[in-house]
């Protein structure tokens, strides 16, 4: 990506928007380099059921490679650290919606879906009692900074909030390993994909040691371009229209270049400006009965948003330098699952080092085979 490197030495000027009930920075701040631990807050009041966690601040890259303020979770194994520091497992979430506080982990209060949290927060707590540290980001314009909205599903800045969360993380507790992985679900899946990807060029000075993605968004980009005004209102039990809204808002807030706008009617402009500041539940109530075709003018199919929403978007399915455990559910109905087969099939065809386990349960969902694989995956990293 063009100047993901190029802020060292740079000295921006960043503000943070106030919000009480987020806590949110309302000094004027200059820019840290990316990676740069801003606070750690220590929290012993059972912060996601998990002791020793903290709420960190710090600085991570945006796509652009500029400074940007973001927020996490991270919790550390009781008791004196291994010999060689405690190894660290980042955990990505899944898709929890644009706004300031939607991504739940650095203020648990806020995070949008109590069902999902508690199941994300039962695998951090599983990675923690196994000896591992657990870095939990935000992302990009979802945690205690308004920076958004947040720019969903863009692969860049979701694997950039979680290296530099590491980086910040070894800052804020030196007993913490340079050895990591990295684990997601969902939009979390994408996230670390991207990030097993990003961090051979983008952190060579720690030890990653591989990628677990369960249930993944991929090659979405390759079906957006059927997308255009004669798509009438459907049945939506998937949140579909949700998902593709964010996309659309997304790529508007940071890609200046795919002239979003003159996709959209005016009732979709309209739309996208509501969205912005929410959650995915009110997101999903805002769409509700709404159609593709009547947010857009025109097809996106065309340039210059196709090429934009592609560099946004798009998995990688060649450059890994170490090993992918992918987890996918056969009936996924949020991620479709011809969507997983093809991701698998690049894999195989360009030689990637992954394994695949399936499962019949419902979108994220982790079976026991699924459990024992991540198991046997990270017990190395262990060592």
């Amino acid at each position: 990506m063009p100047g993901i490197r190029g802020w060292a030495g740079a000295v921006v000027a960043a503000t943070a928007t106030a919000s009480m009930t987020l806590g949110l920075d309302t000094a004027t701040a200059v820019a840290d380099p990316p990676g740069t631990l801003i606070s750690a807050e220590p929290r012993d009041d059972g912060f996601h059921g998990i002791p020793g966690g903290s709420v960190l601040r710090y600085w991570m890259a945006d796509s652009h490679g500029t400074p940007k303020q973001a927020s996490g979770a991270l919790f550390v194994p009781g008791g004196p650290p291994p010999e060689n520091g405690w190894p660290i497992v980042a955990f990505d979430h899944g898709t929890t919606g644009l706004g300031p506080g939607c991504g739940g982990k650095s203020d648990p209060s806020t995070a949008p879906y109590d069902a999902y949290v508690a199941d994300e927060d039962n695998i951090m707590r599983s990675l923690v009692s196994q000896g591992f540290a657990v870095v939990a980001p935000d992302y990009l314009g979802l945690g205690l900074y308004d920076n958004g909205p947040h720019p969903y599903l863009e692969r860049q800045s979701e694997a950039t909030a979680t290296i530099d969360m590491v980086r910040a993380a070894r800052a804020a507790k030196p007993e913490l390993s340079t050895t990591w992985a990295v684990m997601g679900l969902s939009q979390g899946g994408q996230a670390a994909l991207g990030t097993g990807h990003l961090q051979a060029t983008y952190a060579p000075d720690l030890d990653f040691r591989g990628t677990i993605a369960v249930d993944p968004e991929s090659d979405v980009e390759k079906v957006l371009p059927i997308a255009g005004p004669g798509i009438p209102a459907l049945p939506d039990t998937s949140g579909t229209l949700g998902f593709f809204s964010d996309i659309l808002a997304g790529v508007r807030a940071t890609r200046p270049e795919a002239e979003v706008d003159s996709y959209l009617t005016p009732f979709g402009r309209d739309l996208l400006d509501r969205i912005g500041t929410l959650c995915e539940p009110q997101i999903e109530a805002t769409v509700n009965g709404v159609g593709i075709g009547q947010l857009l003018s025109r097809s996106l199919g065309s340039e210059p948003i196709r090429a934009a929403y592609t560099d946004y978007l798009t998995v990688p399915t060649t450059g890994y330098n170490r090993p992918i455990l992918l987890l996918v559910n056969i009936t996924d109905a949020t991620v479709p699952s011809p969507l997983h087969a093809t991701l698998a099939a690049q894999f195989a065809a360009n030689g990637v080092d992954f394994r695949t386990v399936t499962g019949t349960g419902t979108h994220v969902q982790l079976n026991p085979p699924m459990w024992a694989a991540i198991n046997d995956f990270l017990r190395p990293i262990r060592r």
